[in-house]
């Protein structure tokens, strides 16, 4: 019985790995694209840490 869950253990964490590999690309990506985009467009970029800023201001906890 063991032997089987470990069996069933195994194709299970490969496509995890995977999927934490491919995920882990795809934000480093979105962080470049928007560091690039900000660079581009500084007054839209600070337009939109302006706009960050308040919305953080009248957050209420």
């Amino acid at each position: 019985m063991s032997d089987q869950d470990e069996l069933g253990d195994e194709p299970t964490r490969e496509p995890e790995v995977d999927r934490r590999r491919r995920r882990a690309q795809f934000l480093r990506e979105l962080h470049e694209a928007r560091e690039l985009r900000d660079r581009v467009q500084p007054r839209r970029a600070r337009a939109a840490r302006m706009r960050q800023a308040m919305r953080m201001r009248t957050f209420r906890w």
